[in-house]
């Protein structure tokens, strides 16, 4: 049989082709032949694994079980390995997903993304910034498994339908569909946003507010329906509900200005957009992201599950 993008199983599974390991597989030449092809195509599985998953570790595992998979599989009949590949990470991410919701539903407090510093990460700089930013990645999370993926394959990589069908072994009517419901979802619950400029700005005048406690200067900043979301998964003194109006916002970060004593903040690019990274004695302590419209900050995200921002290190 010879592979295309995956062979779909009688089963109903992943649709994955078989990973039996090839007896007569050439030797190291081949292995070697079969890394160089996979990593030429890394960065684009990385991108695939962490806008379906928000998590970069996650994404990073999922990458090297498609190494694995690569490694075991008849190479000779694949026509396609770059698209074998993404075949194989996008079927894989759509069932790490379906488990990643299940384990989530036991999540302390709000569940944000992963950060990820794209100005010195080359996989995610590698492609279009689509589908990446933390407001496009919360409302992601409210899509179907096969919608995020159309939706990703789409936006953030240009597939062509007919191509994306097959990795999903759908009709490409029904790609279309997916990725059309995706889209209406994405941009009918998120203003206009701002550009990275009038956000950096922002977050900026923000951050000297929310020092000085000045609460009706942070009410400025706010969109009237303004949220602000911190995710610790239970940490000690991390607030485990949304905080959501203007008023109550501000009146809420005016109140713990005890947060910002022996923290220093330096800038970072994390998902393609401007945050800042709080650190104590050299130690990154947490991120803070917001996302903004004309009508100011409406969301302000707060990442400080140290397990999600381990990866990051102190901007220089």
């Amino acid at each position: 049989m010879v592979v295309g993008a995956g062979v779909a199983r009688p089963d109903g599974g992943t649709g994955l082709a078989d990973t039996t390991v090839n007896p007569e597989a050439g030797g190291a030449d081949d292995l070697e032949e079969a890394a160089a092809v996979f990593m030429s195509v890394r960065p684009r599985l990385f991108g695939i694994a962490y806008r379906m998953l928000s998590s970069a570790a996650e994404a990073e595992d999922l990458v090297q079980d498609v190494w694995l998979r690569w490694q075991a599989t008849d190479r000779a009949a694949v026509l396609n390995p770059a698209a074998f590949l993404a075949t194989t990470a996008t079927r894989l991410a759509i069932n790490a997903l379906q488990s990643a919701r299940v384990r989530r539903e036991t999540y302390v407090g709000p569940w944000l993304p992963e950060p990820v510093d794209t100005s010195a990460d080359p996989y995610l700089g590698a492609e279009r910034g689509e589908a990446l930013e933390f407001a496009a990645l919360l409302l992601m999370e409210k899509l179907t498994a096969n919608e995020r993926a159309a939706y990703v394959l789409r936006e953030a990589f240009d597939y062509p339908y007919g191509q994306i069908a097959e990795i999903l072994q759908l009709n490409e009517p029904a790609v279309r569909q997916l990725v059309s419901r995706a889209r209406k979802h994405v941009a009918g619950e998120r203003r206009a946003p701002a550009n990275a400029a009038a956000r950096r700005e922002l977050l900026t005048t923000f951050l000297a507010a929310a020092r000085a406690g000045d609460m009706g200067a942070l009410e400025r900043l706010f969109a009237a329906d303004v949220t602000s979301l911190s995710d610790g998964n239970g940490a000690y003194q991390v607030s485990r509900r949304p905080v959501v109006g203007a008023q109550r916002v501000a009146k809420f970060v005016s109140a713990i200005t005890w947060f910002w004593k022996g923290l220093d903040v330096r800038w970072a690019e994390t998902n393609g957009q401007p945050s800042a990274v709080l650190s104590r004695d050299g130690t990154v302590y947490g991120v803070l992201a917001i996302s903004a419209s004309a009508d100011g900050i409406d969301q302000l995200l707060w990442m400080l599950n140290p397990e999600k921002i381990a990866g990051l290190s102190v901007p220089s």
